[in-house]
């Protein structure tokens, strides 16, 4: 019976394998440091293959390179032998939700997603650490080679803290944060869809790398633009006080994904409220409605995006409007005489004469929807209705009051927990106007504050969608944290010392997203009430940690004599059923969120995965009876404990009972 390989995939052997299919004279076989064969890339036929656009040697290029660019590029492609554990005692809705928090290193996280979530993500959104010199960074310490890198990531992790500080009196202070995010960007850009889209959330530190970076593992032809968020009044910096950050928008592809974004205008609700009570003051007289809603727009800053409809201040019975020109495309088409309703006398035209010809320009008349002005001595205009042109191109300017969110997350936690979280309304809008819609998958693998979930469920409740989120985090102690970024700042300092003198909030930063979550699930709850009571407001913690097999499973043959008696069994004594499963969900690359039903057969423990996906048994002692039983049921996919079975036979026998009874079924072991 074939065995799952229950590790990550290989990224280079898959690299070599796409060579292969385009030139199978460049493959090779090349013996490494222990003598044994490996199929290899003869890279001097490559180049024969590629003359006239092979960049070669010292020549000078337009790139962007730093120290470690290559064991970045190492880091992403080795693979790991880790799995994502089951914690239904920190999940909310485990059995239903489709929403996934993954606690762990998102590099192993983007690893362990590859298989299941390859090209099936439409959104992905980021807020890295931002290199102030006061944040920390992942240490990926990958300069072996991966064979070595291999085998030790199959035993505990020998690094300790994968968090460390990136000062920006080291040496490497940006070539640190790229390596860090270059590895990661790699890995993500796999699972988006072919319309999926990257935003970054960035600072000015690394504003112009995060754009480089992201047009060389995008494709610069694929660079969006950005979005700058006005979130700030602050005066406090020398030089140019900084008051904005950046959101940096990427696609997969621009021949699939056509950006035709749209959002709607702002203060659609005030404007529309402020009209609604002019009319029920003045009535039908337009005039005065008008000079209300000119008086009532002037009160806002020029800043203020609402300023931007000014020139919607006019209404009749159908609704706001604004007069908008309504000369001809070519001069002197439309030609004619239109008379003024009260003064019945010729108006005054448009140099070019009319857009419209005389009957479409009658029949609009007559249906009220052509502005006269005083008398005959203005030009008429076309009354264009805000009810019509709600929604405009997707703006590169946000103006949102950065501290807002922050107010609203101590209302949640009746603490100031984050100092600059992100608007979760402001996402909601983004992910709307970039069409993220029905089931779409957006992910987050440094979530932080866990705004992009929240974001994601009131997308929901707007629309009626069913998007899903992923998140990753890292557990990081929040003691450790701030104990090594003591004396950086007067101000981290300071926070630290208030924060971890609230012992009821949560002392790690993964906690803390998880408890956002619940809280702002429960909100929104409430706040919908019976309205929406399919609204997936809960999600599955799935904990990175080393596999569930012993080394045995992956290199029997490198197992001393002196410990066989050990390797009886491949699993870890520690690992329970409900984790096996998972690792084969993995390897199997089925959805994680897949709805699991737990039942007995014939005495053994039974799962099965959204009805017949998959039907697992991790039980021993497995007989024919129960084979031919679960076999019936006709699965997709069946998976047993290699050493499950009663005896020999049965397990030589179980292929045999599938074939005959469920012959489309495929089966495996572990």
């Amino acid at each position: 019976m074939q065995k799952l390989k229950m590790r990550t995939p290989d990224f280079t052997d898959e690299n070599i394998a796409r060579i292969a299919e385009l030139f199978p004279n460049c493959v090779t076989e090349s013996r490494d440091e222990s003598g044994v064969l490996k199929r290899a890339i003869d890279f001097d036929q490559l180049k024969q293959e590629l003359f006239g656009s092979i960049v070669d040697g010292p020549v000078e290029r337009y790139q962007l390179d730093w120290p470690g660019k290559r064991e970045a590029l190492l880091t992403a492609n080795a693979p790991i032998a880790k799995t994502l554990r089951p914690r239904r005692d920190q999940s909310v809705d485990f059995d239903t939700t489709k929403n996934l928090f993954i606690e762990g290193d998102n590099l192993d996280a983007l690893k362990l997603l590859q298989e299941t979530y390859l090209g099936k993500v439409k959104m992905i959104y980021m807020d890295p650490p931002y290199n102030t010199g006061n944040d920390f960074v992942f240490q990926d310490n990958f300069a072996e080679d991966k064979d070595k890198y291999f085998h030790r990531s199959m035993q505990v992790d020998e690094e300790g803290n994968r968090l460390v500080a990136n000062p920006d009196s080291n040496g490497r202070f940006h070539s640190d944060w790229l390596s860090m995010m270059y590895s990661r960007l790699k890995l993500a850009r796999n699972l988006l869809s072919d319309d999926g889209i990257a935003v970054i959330s960035i600072d000015e530190n690394e504003h112009a790398n995060i754009v480089k970076l992201g047009e060389l593992v995008f494709g610069d032809q694929n660079f969006c633009g950005e979005i700058v968020w006005k979130n700030s009044s602050k005066n406090d910096q020398s030089y140019v006080s900084i008051q904005h950050e950046y959101f940096v928008v990427f696609v997969k592809d621009k021949q699939i994904n056509k950006g035709e974004w749209l959002e709607s205008k702002t203060g659609l609700t005030e404007i529309y409220q402020a009209f609604d009570g002019f009319r029920n003051k003045y009535g039908t007289n337009w005039s005065a409605i008008h000079d209300a809603a000119l008086e009532w727009f002037n009160q806002f800053p020029p800043s203020n995006p609402i300023v931007d409809s000014k020139h919607y201040s006019w209404m009749d019975e159908r609704g706001v409007y604004f007069p908008a020109d309504i000369s001809g495309p070519n001069d002197g088409q439309y030609v004619y005489d239109v008379i003024h309703p009260k003064t019945k006398e010729v108006c005054k035209p448009p140099a070019s004469g009319w857009r419209y010809p005389q009957t479409t320009m009658l029949e609009r008349i007559r249906d009220k929807r052509i502005h006269f002005g005083a008398d005959h001595t203005t030009v008429p205009n076309n009354k264009v209705y805000l009810k019509d042109t709600e929604y405009q191109n997707l703006t590169s300017m946000k103006f949102v009051d950065g501290r807002a969110a922050s107010k609203r997350l101590k209302t949640l936690f009746g603490e100031k927990v984050f100092t600059n979280p992100k608007d979760e309304y402001l996402l909601k809008d983004f992910f709307r106007a970039m069409g993220v819609k029905d089931d779409d998958i957006v992910l987050d693998f440094f979530a932080g504050s866990a705004t992009t979930i929240e974001a994601v469920m009131r997308l929901n409740v707007e629309q009626g969608s069913r998007c899903r989120s992923i998140l990753a985090q890292w557990p990081e102690d929040l003691n450790e944290a701030f104990k090594r970024a003591k004396g950086s700042t007067k101000k981290v300092t300071k926070n630290a010392i208030d924060y971890l003198n609230r012992k009821n909030l949560p002392q790690n930063v993964s906690e803390l997203s998880k408890e956002r979550i619940r809280l702002s699930g429960s909100k929104i709850r409430n706040e919908v009430g019976l309205n929406l009571l399919n609204l997936d407001i809960g999600f599955r913690v799935l904990k990175i940690d080393t596999s569930n097999m012993k080394d045995v499973y992956y290199s029997p043959d490198e197992q001393a004599q002196a410990n066989l008696l050990d390797q009886i069994g491949n699993v870890k004594e520690d690992r329970t059923a409900e984790d096996l499963l998972f690792q084969v969900l993995l390897d199997w690359g089925v959805d994680l969120a897949l709805p699991i039903m737990r039942e007995t057969i014939q005495g053994k423990e039974v799962f099965s995965v959204d009805e017949n996906a998959l039907e697992a048994c991790f039980d021993v002692g497995l007989n024919e009876d129960f084979v031919k039983e679960l076999a019936k049921r006709k699965p997709l996919r069946a998976v047993f404990r290699d050493a499950g079975f009663a005896s020999d036979d049965v397990k030589i026998n179980v292929e045999q009972i599938f074939k005959l009874l469920s012959p489309e079924t495929e089966v495996r072991s572990i």
